[in-house]
């Protein structure tokens, strides 16, 4: 019998998976995979559900999917039409959080793969890297994976990540790499006085300003072969100066870069703080300036995996993906380090929105396509 990719999504979006809370999500999906004879072992770290299941033996040939089950929180109760945690159908759309991002993409790989080991048992190992936690800090959600992964002896050949891709329409677009992401916060430390008198005092805001304005309009690159041109946003200039005859003494900022393969994210943090040196010796303030990388660029060239993942999508969307490297982060940022790795999955532009859903034949195709995906990669099915 087919397993049904609806069914377990509507399951799914029943746990109440909202970040940190497993919310039962992963017992599920580990009792449905267990049944069908997969391996499953949870890889719980500092307080994050995780889940590791494999069907087939250590060493042989591998295919992996990596996804989350935790989700967004639901915001305002009463702006949803539909509860955020029924997984009810209405009109060919199936609603709830988590429905596109991205508890219906595992369903349909957990389906697909489930009836891949069962009625053509493959010459190797079908793995799924479920993690509790892509909705928030990533320290010990799929790192942790990797981590118990290495050593363990685990190993994926090649991974699919599951994360939406699609804009508008089934099909038309996967990635292959990611930009890199970082955020730099800036402190500029002047000498509080009164605003009737600002020789006496030395204030940082035009400083800040001045920096910030610098900083939005630098042409960080002309993009690559498969990149766009990197970018910089000022996401934040706050002072907390209620007072209108007061010169504040410290301003802070905040920018958060997004950037391609011209670039580290070391290289920019030298460059974020040679700016923040020269605005600071210009204007005789002090300027700190403290940097997170979330995740460097990184690209799998075009090739066998691609061209795998591209003719299962045409020949059951009838649609050629773009090969992009668009959108935010993802846990590809992670996996890219482990093995080549590129993402597909549904469309996305109702992620994190209030009545969150996504078509029900979508979840359908992507079943179908995550097993064209598993059936090309193994070539002919042997029987064991």
């Amino acid at each position: 019998m087919s397993t049904d990719p609806i069914a377990l999504t509507q399951a799914l979006v029943r746990c109440p998976s909202v970040t940190p809370e497993e919310g039962g999500a992963l017992v599920l999906l580990a009792e449905v995979l267990s049944a069908a004879g997969f391996a499953c072992t949870r890889v719980d770290r500092g307080g994050v559900p995780n889940l590791y299941a494999r069907w087939g033996a250590k060493g042989g040939r591998s295919l992996g999917f990596n996804g989350h089950t935790d989700v967004v929180p639901i915001g305002a109760r009463s702006d949803w039409t539909r509860d955020p945690f029924g997984g009810e159908i209405a009109e060919g759309w199936l609603y709830g959080r988590g429905a596109t991002d991205m508890k219906s993409g595992v369903a349909a790989f957990a389906a697909a793969a489930i009836d891949f080991v069962t009625e053509t048992p493959p010459d190797g190992a079908v793995i799924l890297a479920i993690t509790g936690d892509e909705e928030g800090a990533s320290v010990d959600g799929t790192r942790a994976l990797l981590d118990w992964m290495a050593a363990e002896g685990e190993r994926m050949d090649a991974c699919l990540v599951g994360e939406p891709t699609c804009p508008e329409h089934m099909g038309e677009m996967m990635k292959i790499g990611r930009r890199g992401s970082m955020s730099a916060w800036f402190t500029f430390r002047g000498v509080q006085g009164h605003s009737a008198y600002p020789h006496r005092a030395k204030n940082p805001l035009p400083a800040m300003a001045r920096l910030m304005a610098d900083l939005s309009e630098a042409v960080l690159d002309e993009g690559t072969e498969h990149f766009d041109p990197s970018t910089l946003a000022v996401v934040t200039m706050d002072v907390g100066n209620g007072a209108t005859n007061v010169i504040p003494a410290e301003g802070r900022a905040t920018v958060n870069i997004r950037f391609n393969d011209s670039h580290s994210g070391a290289s920019l943090t030298d460059w974020l703080r040679g700016e923040a040196a020269r605005v600071s010796d210009a204007a005789g303030i002090g300027v700190g300036v403290e940097v997170k990388i979330s995740g460097e660029s990184f690209l799998t060239p075009p090739g066998p995996l691609s061209d795998l993942v591209s003719a299962a999508v045409e020949a059951e969307t009838g649609r050629l993906p773009v090969l992009s490297t668009s959108g935010g982060t993802s846990d590809a940022r992670f996996v890219k380090d482990h093995c080549p790795v590129v993402e597909f999955g549904l469309v996305g532009h109702r992620m994190h929105a209030v009545d969150e859903r996504v078509r029900v034949e979508q979840i359908g195709q992507l079943k179908a396509i995550y097993g064209r995906i598993l059936s090309g990669w193994f070539g002919p099915a042997e029987s064991s």
